[in-house]
């Protein structure tokens, strides 16, 4: 199949990228409210031409050097959050839905985001990249938030970054590879290192704000002038 050569991109426009405000958003596929946030977040970043910064992070790495026990929750709580996030569900009309495996792994989807923007060569200021990064982390929440997917697997993510747009075969090789199990590792340590303690997180500049019903907050915080 042939390809199309990306338009050139000039320096205003790359100049543009790079002052553009950020939000970091750390999450993990195991995350009920990464899910909602997933979705929600891009919306709230375009509305102020805000970049946004995929930060996959490993949670059980991360618990386990805070020191959090995610299973230490009693069944009378965990049938409040999951009633919970059916009213968000409700809420937003995302078509969440339990998963039969649940916690599950997600080291190898999480390099996979990775490995979406290391493929993805551009000269833009990095927005191509940001756009494969998105465009996968999607494409794997709704696999297993929406469809129930083995997350997992291997053979399961290659076959979901094939259907968001990517070579899904070259995609889990680069996932695979030392330097994306280096880089999230990586980005798992300055996550504990800035006080995360929970996903999903978010920073505006230094300010954190944990979970999705803090989005609000995240707004308000890029309403103000800089």
């Amino acid at each position: 199949m042939a390809t199309v050569a990306p338009a050139p991109i000039d320096r205003a426009t790359i100049e543009a990228v790079l002052k553009m405000r950020s939000v970091d958003f750390y999450f993990d596929f195991s995350s009920t409210n990464s899910y909602f946030a997933a979705f929600m977040l891009p919306e709230i970043c375009a509305r102020y031409d805000a970049r946004l910064n995929w930060m996959p992070t490993h949670s059980a790495a991360l618990f386990r050097s805070t020191g959090f026990d995610v299973m230490a929750m009693t069944p009378r709580k965990a049938r409040y959050l999951w009633r919970d996030h059916a009213r968000y569900a409700e809420l937003t009309g995302l078509p969440f839905k339990r998963p039969s495996r649940f916690p599950i792994k997600t080291s190898s989807a999480l390099r996979a985001v990775l490995a979406a923007g290391h493929a993805t060569k551009s000269d833009d200021g990095g927005a191509a990249s940001d756009r494969s990064q998105r465009a996968i982390a999607q494409a794997i929440m709704r696999a297993y938030w929406e469809r129930d997917e083995d997350i997992s697997d291997r053979g399961v993510l290659a076959a979901v970054a094939s259907g968001a747009g990517s070579d899904g075969a070259a995609l889990m090789q680069i996932a695979d590879a030392t330097a994306a199990r280096d880089a999230l590792a990586a980005i798992t340590e300055q996550a504990a290192a800035r006080g995360v303690f929970g996903l999903p997180t978010f920073f505006v500049g230094d300010e954190m704000f944990w979970g999705k019903d803090r989005l609000d907050f995240v707004e308000r915080s890029l309403k103000r002038p800089e």
